[in-house]
C-alpha cells in the first residue's frame, strides 16, 4: 500500500522520486542476470565481466540461491610524460528465490566468458501412493 504525505504543497511532491533512490541505485549496479525454467532444471544466467571465479560465492538456503562477490580491476598506464592509474572496486548480491519443486541440495554452476550459469534440477512429482484398505466382514 502507498502513502502519500497530507502536507500539500508543493515540496512533498517534489521528494517524492527520490525517497527509495537507494534502492533503485543498488538495483541499477547489480549484475545483469535472467532466470528461466526448463522441463528438468530452472537456469540462472549472471553477467560478471572481470569477475573471478574466487571472488563469487554461490550458496543455496531455504529456497534461495545468492549470489555474493567483488569486482576489483586496476590498470597503470605510464609514458615518458605521463602517468595514468584507474582503480575499480564494487561488492553486489543478488537473491532468487526457488520455486519448492527445485532441489536446491543439487544446484551446480560453471563460470564462461564472464557470465556465471547456475543450474537448479526439478524434484521429480511425487508418486500418488494408494493404500489398499481391508474391508473387513461385519
Amino acid at each position: 500500500m502507498v502513502e502519500k504525505s497530507e502536507n500539500g504543497g508543493f515540496w512533498p511532491a517534489l521528494y517524492d522520486p527520490l525517497r527509495a533512490f537507494g534502492s533503485r541505485v543498488a538495483d541499477w549496479l547489480s549484475p545483469a542476470s535472467e532466470a528461466s525454467s526448463g522441463t528438468d532444471a530452472y537456469d540462472i544466467a549472471m553477467e560478471l565481466p572481470g569477475v573471478s571465479e574466487k571472488d563469487v560465492e554461490l550458496t543455496v538456503d531455504e529456497g534461495v540461491v545468492t549470489v555474493r562477490g567483488e569486482k576489483k580491476t586496476s590498470s597503470e598506464k605510464k609514458g615518458d610524460t605521463w602517468y595514468f592509474s584507474e582503480r575499480q572496486y564494487g561488492a553486489f548480491s543478488r537473491s532468487f528465490r526457488l520455486p519448492p519443486d527445485a532441489d536446491g541440495s543439487k544446484a551446480s554452476a560453471e563460470m564462461k566468458d564472464g557470465v556465471l550459469h547456475v543450474k537448479v534440477p526439478r524434484r521429480a512429482p511425487p508418486e500418488p501412493k494408494q493404500n489398499r484398505v481391508e474391508i473387513r466382514k461385519g
